[in-house]
């Protein structure tokens, strides 16, 4: 994608979430780089209009049916789609069909969708993903020819609960898991942390982003989040990502690529860095993980339903419905009823969402 000579055009789809107020953070820092000229939430209209006041943007939506009409607004050089779950797909679809560069912070739509997505997205940059651990392997693989990768390391701080056994997690409520050790996160994707699921969901993101075999791809326990992933190549050589624990890093590089701009975040200092804990994820207690990889690895609509169940049981726990072990189950629930099939389309994925969702309400007797 050629450059931009004047300030990319900039359309924030979940502006009010902890993704999309960090996206205006960044964009407030350059001016003269990034015009934000739409903005998209899903219910915080109040804050929205706030933002849009401050920025200056005519053009505002509520919805994800809505906020389909930002991204075929003309001249948007840039979408930033901080959607939360499944509804993100389609914006993410949309995009991919003008000549805007999807900047993706959607885990599900790379998760639910990846088989559709990434054939629209072979060209260089024309897919920039958000997220710490991605947009880490992303920077480590430039320049690098990718047949010689050995293996993705994908870190994990282990979420508030590591080193729990499943007795322990029993009682958890929903306040315990939104304590997160090392990032502030909406409370979805921190519930999906507590879990592991959100690691899982990375897994199956860096299988489709990076054209990886499951089996090259290992989580690893880094608790103080300073390790935001690594590479592995034949000859034995690691490239390790570090750095402070700030979303604003990978959301200015996804908007900045190719280049690298002034960074919003503090700056490390190494010599007085505590020591770095590595470990190894515990799959029996927190089985989220186990059950995304295998997900994964079935592969057709089989993480569409994974996704759904999980969606919603992360609500059901947040809203004091079921327990936090009522995660794992109801998604391994959902996932032994579903015999996978190969993605075709958006309409189909739809289906099988909403189909998984009823399964998933009916398990928790909602």
């Amino acid at each position: 994608m050629p450059p931009c000579e004047r300030p990319k055009n900039v359309v924030i789809l979940g502006s009010t979430g902890s993704i999309g107020r960090q996206t205006l953070d960044v964009c407030r820092m350059h001016p003269d780089k990034l015009n934000v000229v739409g903005l998209a939430c899903h219910r915080n209209v109040d804050r929205m209009e706030e933002q849009a006041r401050a920025f200056g943007v005519e053009h505002t939506a509520q919805g994800a049916e809505a906020a389909l009409d930002l991204i075929e607004m003309d001249g948007v050089d840039v979408v930033v789609n901080a959607l939360v779950g499944a509804q993100g797909l389609r914006a993410s679809m949309k995009t991919l069909e003008t000549d805007a560069q999807l900047a993706l912070a959607n885990k599900e739509s790379l998760v639910v969708g990846g088989d559709l997505i990434m054939p629209r997205a072979q060209v260089p940059g024309r897919l920039m993903p958000i997220d710490s651990e991605h947009g880490a392997i992303y920077q480590c693989l430039v320049g690098e020819d990718r047949s010689e990768v050995k293996r993705l390391w994908v870190t994990a701080s282990g979420g508030p609960f590591y080193g729990m056994e499943a007795d322990e997690l029993e009682t958890v409520t929903a306040a315990d898991a939104l304590a997160h050790p090392t990032w502030a996160m909406g409370p979805k994707i921190t519930i999906d942390s507590s879990t592991l699921m959100n690691k899982g969901l990375e897994v199956i993101e860096a299988h489709h982003l990076f054209n990886m075999p499951y089996e090259r791809i290992v989580v690893l326990v880094q608790r103080q989040s300073a390790i935001h992933s690594m590479v592995e190549f034949v000859d034995g050589s690691v490239k390790a990502h570090l750095g402070a624990t700030d979303m604003r890093i990978p959301i200015q590089y996804a908007l900045s690529w190719p280049d690298r701009w002034p960074s919003p975040a503090p700056s490390v200092d190494f010599r007085k860095m505590a020591p770095l804990d590595l470990g190894e994820p515990d799959t029996d207690t927190f089985r989220c993980l186990a059950l995304a990889v295998q997900a994964g690895k079935t592969g057709g609509t089989m993480p569409c339903v994974m996704n759904a169940a999980n969606e919603v049981a992360v609500a059901a726990f947040l809203e004091g419905a079921c327990g936090f072990l009522d995660i794992p189950a109801c998604v391994e629930d959902a996932m032994e009823a579903h015999e996978a099939e190969a993605v075709e389309s958006l309409e189909q994925l739809e289906d099988v969402d909403a189909r998984a969702r009823e399964h998933a309400a009916a398990y928790l007797g909602l």
